[in-house]
């Protein structure tokens, strides 16, 4: 796949379809990403892993600009894929070298 995608245009979208259910995710969305004992970039980075792991690419076209956004380097970005690598072995490889290379390019990162 592997071509760029607008996540939160396909959110929006989502969202006029199923209101009441995007209105909840992000409702929890937003509860869980708030600055706590781990900051909210950090939250950010271990979607980014987690993402990886579970082989979403999707999630990575929202996570790693959202990552960015926050402040986390191509380096810090990396290093989350690492542990994805490590926890998930060849498939994380994959996503890792091919879709998150892919979208830090495109961001110029």
């Amino acid at each position: 796949m592997t071509e760029k995608i607008d996540m939160n245009e396909k959110i929006a979208a989502m969202a006029e379809q199923v209101p009441g259910v995007m209105n909840a995710l992000a409702g929890l969305h937003d509860e869980v990403i708030r600055d706590g004992a781990l900051s909210a970039r950090t939250k950010e980075l271990m979607m980014v892993g987690m993402a990886v792991a579970l082989r979403c690419e999707y999630c990575l076209w929202k996570h790693v600009p959202e990552a960015v956004k926050m402040g986390a380097t191509r380096e810090e970005i990396l290093e989350a894929v690492s542990t994805a690598i490590l926890m998930a072995g060849g498939p994380a490889v994959a996503y890792g070298s091919v879709v998150v290379l892919k979208i830090l390019d495109e961001l110029d990162v």
